[in-house]
């Protein structure tokens, strides 16, 4: 037998977007510093072929054809998601939309899962 010991180190982090009422999906600080973003890089999305509810995250540190390209205003990382998050009905104008993100190792580096929460603005 055979442990596997996890790292609490790995843990610390609480990984969280928020897709803005302009449809821009924003980072917070601590994330976009664990992620390491960069003006000028991309992210695709992605989902799950048989469960297309899941929504996958992955980051491109070099600009790759048909990802959205990483901007930032003052100290926030963003992506101007807004036509996926039109496509994929997700109603940010009248509710926050927020995603708690875990990498998902398993599918390669940087990519995250998406674990959507959604409230009611006020």
């Amino acid at each position: 037998m055979r442990l596997k010991i996890y790292n609490a180190n790995d843990f610390n982090v609480k990984l969280k977007s928020t897709i803005h009422s302009t449809g821009k999906l924003g980072f917070t600080e601590a994330t976009a510093k664990f992620m390491k973003l960069e003006v000028g890089a991309g992210v695709k999305f992605a989902s799950d072929d048989e469960d297309e509810s899941m929504l996958y995250l992955m980051y491109c540190k070099e600009f790759e054809d048909g990802a959205f390209k990483v901007a930032k205003s003052g100290n926030y990382f963003y992506v101007n998601a807004k036509g996926l998050f039109d496509l994929l009905g997700l109603d940010y104008k009248k509710n926050n939309i927020m995603f708690d993100m875990v990498e998902v190792k398993e599918l390669g580096e940087n990519v995250y899962k998406l674990n959507m929460r959604s409230m009611p603005r006020k």
